[in-house]
């Protein structure tokens, strides 16, 4: 990793050269201001992770550490090219799509006494039974289950190999420094190595090992297992939807030739430059953002108390896209495809 860029400092380089996806100063403002009055206000903070998503865990304790483990490592591709050809899982009586299809899968498993978090168990699961974990409501499967398969099936061996079979272990070994716990995922989990070339660079999103860390800091609350003294050098987790929420509210642009590509649904892959500028400008954007709403709360005397990081940013942002998935301006704007393990 010694000649990597860092997620922070990827997401700075990437915007100071980008072609066809601009920082806007004036989206960055709005949105920042909007951030410092949810958190002013307390209608978004660390807690939502729990209150706002009832498939996530609401107790703290080793067995959620792995919890997230598992979700997270499998965090990757839920899109359907087709809205009306969803992969999707009925849970407790609710249906559910897109990424929360999967958590509604792995908690039936669960309920049903698959023990899908133990990587005594996923070392070794078969396609048969992770087909039958994975069983769709409908005649639409989960996207790269063969990629699924091989994911988790790595990830558990390295947990018993290395770390005596919990991801309790790796957060142990890294004296509660998210850095720390980020570098040792990427050595020791190679789907976690969410890495591309711009400009002759290497340089690093990491986006599923940095929403794993914030995962866990927000299931703990910034406690226990959770407590990280680095925790706001995590950035935004550069996936496909958050760049919607950016564009949004003006934060990004994308130029007409990268939009109209996106409206073609012309796939991506991982280095294209349209790609690698998307998430890193995001990035960037989120970083800016956050920037400024601190400056608002250290200005304001009633908000000394409150935090904000580039987390409950990416939370809120993910939040608000698909609660407003409807509004005739966001349905307007593409999300980027690209079918990959990293995201």
């Amino acid at each position: 990793m010694e000649n990597v860029v860092m997620p922070r400092d990827t997401g700075r380089l990437i915007a100071e050269t980008s072609k066809d996806v601009k920082v806007k100063g004036h989206g960055v403002q709005k949105l920042a201001k909007l951030m410092y009055e949810c958190v002013k206000t307390k209608t978004y903070t660390i807690q939502n992770w729990k209150s706002d998503h009832e498939l996530n865990p609401k107790v703290m304790s080793k067995a959620e550490v792995d919890w997230v483990f598992v979700a997270d490592t499998l965090n990757f591709s839920f899109w359907s090219m087709d809205d009306s050809k969803k992969f999707k899982v009925t849970y407790k009586g609710k249906g559910y799509t897109g990424y929360w299809s999967w958590v509604a899968a792995l908690n039936r498993a669960l309920d049903n006494g698959i023990p899908l978090t133990d990587p005594n168990y996923y070392a070794s699961v078969s396609m048969e039974q992770l087909c039958d974990i994975f069983k769709s409501d409908t005649d639409y499967d989960v996207p790269m289950l063969e990629e699924r398969l091989q994911v988790l099936q790595e990830a558990g061996k390295v947990l018993l190999k290395k770390y005596d079979g919990s991801f309790v272990n790796c957060i142990e070994k890294c004296d509660k420094s998210a850095q720390a716990l980020m570098q040792l995922v990427v050595r020791d989990f190679p789907s976690y190595r969410d890495e591309a070339v711009y400009n002759g660079k290497q340089v690093a999103f990491y986006k599923r090992v940095q929403i794993l860390i914030a995962d866990i800091w927000a299931c703990f609350e910034g406690k226990g297992y959770g407590e990280f003294h680095d925790i706001d050098s995590i950035t935004m987790f550069a996936d496909y939807r958050i760049p919607q929420a950016l564009v949004y509210f003006g934060a990004i642009e994308y130029s007409e030739d990268l939009a109209e590509y996106m409206k073609a649904d012309k796939m991506m892959e991982t280095s294209d430059r349209y790609e690698t500028e998307i998430r890193g400008c995001s990035i960037w954007a989120t970083e800016l953002v956050c920037e400024e709403a601190k400056k608002l709360l250290k200005e304001d005397a009633e908000t000394k108390d409150s935090h904000i990081n580039s987390i409950i940013i990416d939370h809120y942002l993910w939040d608000y896209r698909r609660d407003h998935a409807d509004d005739p301006k966001m349905a307007t704007i593409p999300f980027h495809k690209i079918r990959c393990i990293y995201y």
